[in-house]
């Protein structure tokens, strides 16, 4: 049991739809930003990228709310989104000056570091065409309403991005709410956006707003610290990174905060190097606590958008399996594997995933 009273899927066009900025990615692959000749390219951003793995792995129908500048780096960036099967019908797009000076899609320069050597990810996102987006400029009530979607995703980092967007996750959040659409919420808490505009104390505002509408709640203790005010003591700050005890007490407060939150998880990762994590998830979902297979030493090829393939994961637990064990042990599993390939989005598929679940191991498939 979920205690998520989901909208029948044959009366929504969608199953899950994001709010967020969707970016261009430039990874050198093995090498270094500052160095690099060649960039491979893909699309990413954390709202949309969990879309983008509830579609591509594990089947269901996706759109994104977002907004390009129209030139042709947003023509790719809307050409990657369609790859991914994503539908775009809900782009907003801007005109183009030529030179960025009033619009601009934003660029995110990710090396993927090794042993030692830590990730590096360099954003040149200021002055996008999201960041312009305010309230007033999605119908949610057709969205929502005359099309219907089963559950709408958004962010912190989305809520971030300018002094309109947070407004924009609150009206979208009540308007959701209002057609009896589920919210999941990643606090995804960067300190480095909300500096803009009135740093820690707008962050706080804006997220316990936003929170009161939130079925399921994502985020690390961290996240909850910063973004929700929740201080907790005892957390390690080693390799081993956030503890299970630690996270039964933060979500203690937080659910007698919002009692409208209907389950919470995050991911744990050990950090030993740059390419061998220990990794493993929890969870509380109606008055429960779940933990999902822990994974010691796994090696990572790309940790960015683990935490983001571990959403979709469990999203598809709580919608479609409608068990929260099985969604920690599915959302781990899906962020695991999502780790072992390049880029931000998933290249997994639902088998193998259900294979890791089941305990399958690394052999070769023939």
């Amino acid at each position: 049991m979920t205690g998520l009273d989901l909208r029948p899927a044959e009366s929504c066009r969608y199953d899950i739809v994001s709010l967020g900025e969707v970016m261009l990615r430039l990874d050198p692959g093995e090498g270094r930003i500052r160095t690099a000749r060649h960039f491979r390219a893909w699309e990413g951003g954390g709202e949309y990228n969990v879309a983008r793995g509830l579609r591509r792995c594990f089947g269901q129908r996706a759109a994104v709310v977002t907004a390009l500048a129209r030139n042709e780096i947003g023509l790719l960036v809307e050409d990657l989104i369609l790859q991914g099967g994503v539908d775009t019908s809900f782009i907003r797009w801007a005109d183009y000056d030529g030179i960025g000076r009033n619009v601009r899609n934003g660029l995110n320069f990710t090396e993927r570091g090794f042993g030692v050597r830590g990730a590096v990810g360099c954003s040149d996102r200021g002055n996008t065409a999201i960041a312009r987006l305010d309230v007033g400029d999605v119908d949610w009530d057709h969205l929502f309403g005359e099309l219907g979607a089963r559950w709408l995703h958004t962010g912190g980092i989305f809520a971030a991005l300018s002094e309109s967007t947070g407004r924009v996750a609150i009206e979208a959040a009540k308007a959701a709410r209002k057609h009896g659409t589920i919210v999941s919420y990643d606090l995804n808490y960067r300190p480095s956006l909300w500096k803009g505009f009135g740093g820690i104390d707008k962050c706080r505002e804006i997220n316990r707003e936003i929170a009161q509408y939130v079925d399921v709640m994502l985020g690390n203790e961290e996240d909850f610290t910063a973004c929700l005010g929740f201080e907790v003591e005892g957390v390690d700050e080693g390799l081993t990174s956030l503890k299970e005890e630690s996270f039964h007490r933060m979500i203690d407060k937080a659910v007698a905060a919002y009692p409208n939150f209907k389950a919470t998880a995050t991911t744990l990762r050990g950090v030993k190097t740059a390419t061998v994590n220990d990794w493993s998830a929890v969870a509380w979902a109606d008055g429960s606590y779940f933990a999902s297979t822990k994974r010691e030493s796994l090696e990572i090829m790309d940790r960015v958008g683990g935490g983001d393939s571990f959403a979709s994961g469990f999203i598809y637990g709580l919608m479609v399996l409608g068990d929260p064990a099985k969604a920690v042990e599915y959302g781990a599993a899906h962020g695991a594997l999502a780790m072992t390939t390049p880029g931000d989005t998933t290249m997994a598929s639902l088998a193998e995933v259900e294979k890791l679940v089941g305990g399958g191991g690394a052999r070769v498939d023939r």
